[in-house]
């Protein structure tokens, strides 16, 4: 049996509150201030090709807190915008406490204090669009839903990070997968996009994920998110900007590079002013870039701390084709806690094809494996012949297969059947999987 066991380090728990926390200006720039008159903007149709972020990217299980007032601002003369580079944060920076206390009234996006150079940095653009989602994220029902999101990342920013950091990419990109599925594992789109970070299923078995009736990798967290920062990393190979990058993991790499002839720009925030790209994509990068500004000082903007921690658990193989049911009772934990470590199980049971690796609680795989010897004991004593069931009356193929924790379809193969095959008392099946 082959046991993994993932640590989790104390300085990854406090990711969410010390992710790349800058030093803070003491005063906000005034190419920042806007006045009443710049937000309102004329009635009129949407085809004027001004950019109108009055679209809601759909989240599977929340409430859409990316809508944006109906006020607008729209872009002009006025409108200045300054980039601001904002290194990634180093794993002793993680857990240093603050040095500086926040100002009255904080610039969302003010530019941090001098850093030690990191392997690559993240920009966040600042200008009017990211910070209304900014302003959005703290108010109304927005808020207790961007609180739940928060609370939430605990459990997965860690591993995110990890696997980021592997792959070589910015640690800010962990907060992409707020604005995907508010760190949802089991998060579904209306179009069918699924997981942390809502895959297609096309796009996910291109980036090695499994996604069958058996089996969808897209809502295994750990592996959905290798495929993520794969994509992610090609995406950025081809536009050489993580705006365009983000902007085509949501609309399509070709999309992308229409808006970009149709206006010939490179430049996210020139697209916006075209029609080539959806109000939807719009949206999604100064949504994320707006999640990533809260996401490093939550408390900063006043959110809370708390967080859920990681769930540690350990992996065991189980043979083809057991309910998670009988998993469970062999292990001694709750079909609940089972399904929650292995979401990508479909059908609620593990897929034919030979033995999976099942994730366990800590401490529980073991259980189960003692369990299942004692038990193929007992029925070696009582049958003499464990590779061979006898059919009593009233037996289904299905009633058999759960008996010994197999699948029907497994059953039905192994003895050349259809699984709704009608059984009689005496008939003999074998039970190749219970004597593994």
């Amino acid at each position: 049996m082959r046991i993994l066991v993932r640590p989790v380090p104390v300085a990854f728990l406090l990711i969410a509150c010390h992710l790349g926390a800058p030093g803070r200006a003491t005063a906000e720039p005034s190419a920042l201030a806007v006045d009443d008159e710049q937000r309102a903007i004329p009635d009129g149709p949407e085809d004027t090709g001004q950019w109108r972020p009055d679209s809601a990217i759909g989240l599977a299980g929340d409430l859409d807190p990316l809508s944006v007032p109906e006020k607008q601002i729209e872009p002009g003369e006025g409108s200045e915008r300054i980039r601001v580079t904002i290194p990634s944060a180093t794993a002793r920076e993680l857990v240093a406490p603050a040095t500086s206390e926040p100002s009255a009234a904080p610039s969302p996006l003010a530019p941090p204090a001098p850093a030690k150079p990191s392997v690559q940095s993240y920009e966040v653009e600042d200008n009017h669009y990211v910070r209304q989602f900014v302003d959005q994220y703290q108010t109304g029902y927005r808020r207790v839903i961007v609180e739940s999101w928060l609370a939430r990342s605990g459990r997965y920013l860690p591993m995110i990070l990890d696997v980021f950091r592997q792959k070589g990419l910015p640690d800010d990109l962990v907060f992409t997968a707020m604005i995907e599925s508010g760190f949802n594992p089991t998060a579904v789109s209306r179009a069918g996009a699924k997981g942390l970070w809502q895959f297609m299923a096309p796009t996910a078995r291109q980036y090695g994920l499994r996604v069958d009736r058996w089996v969808d990798e897209r809502l295994d967290p750990e592996k959905s998110t290798v495929a993520a920062a794969r994509y992610l990393r090609d995406l950025y190979a081809t536009f050489g900007s993580w705006e365009l990058a983000k902007a085509a993991y949501n609309a399509g790499e070709m999309k992308v590079l229409r808006a970009m002839s149709a206006l010939g720009s490179r430049d996210f925030w020139d697209l916006t002013r075209g029609q080539v790209l959806r109000d939807e994509t719009k949206n999604f990068v100064p949504a994320i870039q707006a999640a990533t500004v809260i996401g490093r000082e939550p408390e900063r903007y006043g959110f809370s701390a708390s967080q859920s921690g990681p769930i540690p658990y350990e992996v065991a193989p189980v043979p083809q084709g057991m309910q998670l049911a009988t998993v469970a009772a062999l292990a001694g934990v709750s079909v609940d806690t089972l399904r929650e470590l292995n979401p990508e199980l479909s059908r609620k049971q593990t897929p034919p094809g030979g033995s999976y690796n099942l994730k366990f609680p800590i401490g529980t795989s073991q259980r189960f494996m003692d369990a299942r010897y004692r038990d193929h004991k007992v029925v070696d004593v009582k049958r003499g012949k464990p590779d061979i069931h006898v059919v009593r009356s009233r037996e289904t193929m299905g009633s058999i297969a759960r008996r010994y924790g197999i699948s029907a379809t497994s059953l039905a193969r192994w003895n050349d059947l259809d699984e709704r095959a009608r059984l009689r008392p005496g008939d003999r099946l074998r039970l190749t999987a219970a004597a593994n």
